[in-house]
């Protein structure tokens, strides 16, 4: 088999695996956007741009700005919103995720305090990475829902 022949077979297999990845573009598609959905996207160039600013300009900008990711925890059990709220913030701080919002509700069918809300506040007081924190506004939940700010690592 001369050079020549080695050539064309290689370009016929290239042109094969080609059509086969057109004809599956839907699929692959689909799967990539379920991962990214599930995994997030990191931007390390904009983890650079935050580092650049100045400490009251970067908090500015993460009290203003929309939360990374959210996690609604209505109708779990305390324990259960516990499981998920490590998981959430475990793959948040992996993520280089800096601000989160979490939506617990009011408590409005308990009679004491909203049992899902002391469980958020118990679990962002022991938290390692864990920041400053609030209720969100009226319009993003009001005391239904808590922003936290994830602690930068020291560089």
């Amino acid at each position: 088999m001369n050079f020549g022949d080695i050539l064309d077979q290689w370009e016929r297999g290239r042109s094969t695996a080609a059509q086969k990845k057109i004809g599956n573009h839907n699929e692959a598609s689909g799967t990539m956007e379920t991962w990214l959905h599930s995994n997030g996207i990191f931007d390390k160039d904009a983890v650079l741009v935050t580092r650049t600013q100045a400490p009251g300009e970067n908090r500015r900008r993460l009290l203003n700005g929309k939360p990374d990711d959210i996690l609604d925890i209505h109708g779990l059990t305390s324990d259960k919103a516990w499981l998920s709220l490590d998981l959430f913030f475990t793959r948040a701080k992996s993520c280089g995720f800096e601000k989160l919002r979490i939506i617990h509700g009011k408590g409005n069918h308990t009679q004491d305090d909203a049992v899902l809300g002391r469980t958020v506040r118990d679990f962002i007081e022991q938290c390692p990475f864990a920041g400053e924190s609030g209720f969100e506004k009226t319009v993003g939940g009001g005391t239904g829902a808590t922003w936290v700010l994830l602690k930068e690592e020291a560089v």
